[in-house]
C-alpha cells in the first residue's frame, strides 16, 4: 500500500507514524471498484450505516433503563415521556431493527440471484452468514427488554425450544433463565448479551469487509476483473450513488419513524409482562416469522425423533445451510443474468420466503378460504425452501446450460455507440 503525500501537517504527522489515513484513502476513494455495480450494491453499505445508528441509540438507551422486572417497563415510558427526545431516541432504535434487518435480506437475496458466494467469496459469503446468526440473537434479546406481554410470552416460548435438546437441553433453559422460570435473572442476562453482541456483530463487519477488499466485489455479470478498465475508484462514482441511496432509504426509515412507529410492533408489549395471562396469538418479530414457520412445521416424528426437536433443527438448519451453498451450488457461472433455470427458481424461492413469513404470522390452526389450513401451506413452504438448496441447486449446477459470458466488463459496459 503506497503511502500518499498528505499537505496538512496534522495529518501528514499522524499518517507517517499510524498510516490511518492513508488506508481510508485506499479503501474508500481509491479503491478499484467494478464499473458496472447497480443500486442492489447500496444494501451492504446501508445495513452498515444503520448498524451504527442502532448502537448509538443503543448506547443512550441503556443510560436510561432499568435491567429489573419491576422498574423495566416503567424505565421504557420514563423515556419515551420524561428523557429530552427519549420518544426519539428509542423509535430510531425500534424501527432501527426492522430496517437493519430489511437492508440485510435484500442484501443476503442479492448475493443469490447474482452468485456472490461462489469463489473465491466463500469465506466473505460465511462471516455474512454468522452476522444475520448474530443479528438474530441480539433482535430477540432486545425484543425481551421492554417487559411487555409479548416480551414475556416470547422469551418464555423461544427459550423453552432449547428443551428439545437431548439430555443437556434442560440445563441449558435453566442457565438462560437464570432459575426455573423467566424471571429478573433472565432480563439481567439478556440485557447484558444484547448490549455485548452488538460489538460482536461490529467485528464480523470489520472482517467482512476485510475479506471483501482481498477479491474484491462480486458484480452483476458474475465475471473476474480483467484488466484496469473494469473497474472505476470507489470515490466519487460510488459514494454518490450510495448517498442517492441512503436518502431514500432514510425517508423510508425516518416514516416509519414519526409517523408509524408501531407499525411493526404489537399493541400487546404496551401491557406490563403478566405470567398469569397468555396472549392469544404470540409471535415474534415480522423478520423472524419465516424461521417460526419452519419451526411449526414440524408436527410428526421421526423415528424415536420428537417433532419439537426436528422442528428446531429444521429451524437453525434453515439459517445455516447458508453456509453449504457455495459448495452445494457447482455451476461455473455466477450471474442468475445467464441461467435462466435458476432464475425462475430463485423467485419461486423468494416467494416461498413470503408465504412462509405470512404463514408465522398467523395462527397454525387458521385456514385459507375456509379449506386449505395454513399448516399444510407451512409444511409444503418448508419443503420448497430445504429443496433449493439440497436438490434444485445442486441438480441444476450439473443440467442447466447457462447463457455465454461477456469477455469482460468493460466489454458488456462499453458497448458499441455507448460512448456517443
Amino acid at each position: 500500500m503506497a503511502a500518499v503525500q498528505w499537505k496538512n501537517p496534522v495529518i501528514k504527522w499522524i499518517d507517517y507514524r499510524l498510516p490511518i489515513f492513508t488506508m481510508v484513502h485506499h479503501d474508500l476513494v481509491d479503491y478499484p471498484t467494478p464499473r458496472n455495480l447497480n443500486y442492489w450494491w447500496n444494501f451492504g453499505s446501508l445495513a452498515g450505516i444503520t448498524l451504527v445508528i442502532m448502537v448509538l441509540t443503543g448506547i443512550f438507551l441503556a443510560m436510561y433503563y432499568t435491567p429489573h422486572v419491576d422498574y423495566a417497563f416503567e424505565s421504557v415510558e420514563r423515556i419515551m415521556r420524561d428523557v429530552n427526545y427519549g420518544w426519539l431516541i428509542r423509535y430510531l432504535h425500534m424501527n432501527g431493527g426492522s430496517m437493519f434487518f430489511l437492508a440485510v435480506y435484500i442484501h443476503v437475496f442479492r448475493g443469490l440471484y447474482f452468485g456472490s458466494y461462489k469463489a473465491p467469496r466463500e469465506l466473505l459469503w460465511i462471516i455474512g452468514v454468522f452476522i444475520l446468526l448474530a443479528m438474530m440473537a441480539t433482535a430477540f434479546m432486545g425484543y425481551v427488554l421492554p417487559w411487555g406481554q409479548m416480551s414475556f410470552w416470547a422469551a418464555t416460548v423461544i427459550t423453552n425450544l432449547f428443551s428439545a435438546v437431548p439430555l443437556v437441553g434442560e440445563a441449558i433453559v435453566r442457565w438462560l433463565w437464570g432459575g426455573f422460570t423467566v424471571d429478573n435473572p433472565t432480563l439481567n442476562r439478556f440485557y447484558a448479551l444484547h448490549f455485548l453482541l452488538p460489538f460482536v456483530i461490529l467485528g464480523l463487519v470489520g472482517l467482512h469487509m476485510w475479506a471483501l477488499h482481498v477479491h474484491k466485489s462480486n458484480n452483476p455479470l458474475g465475471i473476474d476483473i480483467k484488466s484496469p478498465s473494469d473497474t472505476i475508484p470507489f470515490h466519487p462514482y460510488y459514494t454518490a450513488k450510495d448517498m442517492y441511496g441512503l436518502g431514500i432509504f432514510m425517508t423510508v426509515y425516518l416514516f416509519f419513524v414519526f409517523f408509524a412507529p408501531n407499525f411493526f410492533g404489537e399493541p400487546d408489549n404496551y401491557i406490563k409482562a403478566n405470567s398469569l395471562v397468555t396472549p392469544a396469538h404470540i409471535v415474534p418479530e415480522w423478520y423472524l416469522l419465516p424461521y417460526y414457520a419452519i419451526l411449526r412445521a414440524i408436527t410428526f416424528d421421526i423415528w424415536f425423533i420428537p417433532a419439537k426437536l426436528i422442528g428446531v433443527i429444521a429451524m437453525f438448519a434453515s439459517i445455516l445451510i447458508l453456509v453449504l451453498l457455495p459448495w452445494l451450488d457447482r455451476s461455473p457461472v455466477r450471474s442468475a443474468r445467464f441461467r435462466p433455470l435458476y432464475k425462475q427458481f430463485f423467485w419461486l424461492f423468494f416467494v416461498d420466503c413470503l408465504i412462509l413469513g405470512w404463514v408465522g404470522a398467523n395462527p397454525p390452526d387458521a385456514m385459507l378460504m375456509g379449506k386449505i389450513s395454513l399448516l399444510v401451506i407451512g409444511q409444503l413452504a418448508t419443503l420448497y425452501y430445504f429443496a433449493f438448496f439440497l436438490v434444485i441447486v445442486p441438480l441444476l449446477g450439473i443440467f442447466e446450460r447457462p447463457k455465454p459470458l461477456p469477455e469482460s466488463i468493460s466489454a458488456a459496459v462499453l458497448k458499441p455507440g455507448a460512448a456517443e
